[in-house]
């Protein structure tokens, strides 16, 4: 492992690459429907292409939820309104956290990515995507998908990734439509249980009621977890986003003795998409979608 670039294949990922050009023996992880699908809009399969890193996450950096910092860490300015998220980069202390989870998403995708280059591929589909947790604050990211080639003589600078299947993409190609990446965007807000907060969500005091401050911290999750998520694309050149998942987590964390602040992660994942024909109608035809123009292999920035 010495002298290893980690912003390239590991060695052992190499040398799997090496066995498979010399066996010339392509797999795929798509169902049949899957395949002939796209077989019928131009593409072939050329095997299996992955990713993956194992990083060591902490949750160090904590600086509380923002309580009494009013218009700098509260919400609209408001004193003792506690919720934070980590995309204000505020005094949640949340936003490194992550930063590294960010990082070992972008990572795993990009050394698929780089494997899916190596054998010539032009996109990669029904993309897997896994986060394990391998104890002791280390986690594995993992992206598995199916390398695409187009039969085509133009083909893009970067390949493409999605989490759509082989039938979902031969249906977007029929459209007009093209997977550009897969996009993601991650939140970890926090709410300081204020006074009203612990009032309401005790059952014996308030009956059945809302605890407005925990709809707040849900709300804020979600919300700016789909605008990193709509920011992301955007980025990448999309016009759309196709939702494959999103998912919420809440836990708590105590600052004191009798004295908790609930903490919610919110992430949003799916595939980025562009338009690759100019008129009002989309093309039906696999002779007028494939090979990619160079005028749309730009503008959609593949």
């Amino acid at each position: 492992m010495a002298g290893w670039d980690p912003s390239e294949l590991p060695p052992i990922a190499a040398a799997r690459l090496a066995r498979f050009a010399e066996s010339r023996v392509s797999s795929s992880l798509l169902s049949v429907p899957g395949s002939v699908a796209l077989e019928a809009y131009g593409f072939d399969a050329v095997g299996e292409a992955m990713g993956a890193i194992v990083e060591s996450i902490g949750w160090s950096g904590y600086g509380g939820c923002g309580y009494g910092y009013g218009g700098f860490g509260g919400l609209a300015g408001r004193f003792g309104a506690g919720t934070v998220t980590s995309g204000q980069g505020g005094f949640a202390g949340y936003a490194p956290y992550v930063e590294a989870l960010y990082r070992g998403w972008d990572t795993a995708i990009h050394r698929m990515l780089i494997e899916a280059r190596a054998m010539g591929a032009d996109g990669v589909v029904g993309v897997r995507l896994d986060r394990r947790d391998l104890g002791e604050s280390t986690h594995e990211f993992l992206a598995l998908g199916t390398a695409m080639r187009a039969r085509g003589s133009i083909h893009p600078t970067t390949p493409f990734s999605t989490e759509l299947s082989g039938p979902d993409v031969a249906v977007a190609l029929a459209a007009g439509w093209v997977p550009v990446t897969i996009a993601m965007g991650i939140t970890v807000a926090i709410r300081h249980d204020d006074y009203q907060t612990q009032t309401q969500a005790s059952s014996m005091w308030s009956g059945n009621t809302e605890v407005s401050g925990y709809t707040e911290l849900v709300t804020y999750a979600r919300d700016d977890a789909r605008r990193q998520f709509t920011h992301r694309a955007a980025r990448a050149g999309a016009e759309a986003l196709l939702v494959s998942r999103h998912s919420l987590e809440i836990h708590e964390v105590e600052l004191a003795e009798n004295h908790r602040d609930h903490i919610a992660e919110a992430m949003f994942t799916g595939t980025a998409m562009a338009r690759f024909h100019q008129g009002a109608v989309a093309p039906t035809s696999t002779l007028t979608i494939l090979p990619l123009t160079r005028a749309s292999d730009r503008r959609i920035r593949l």
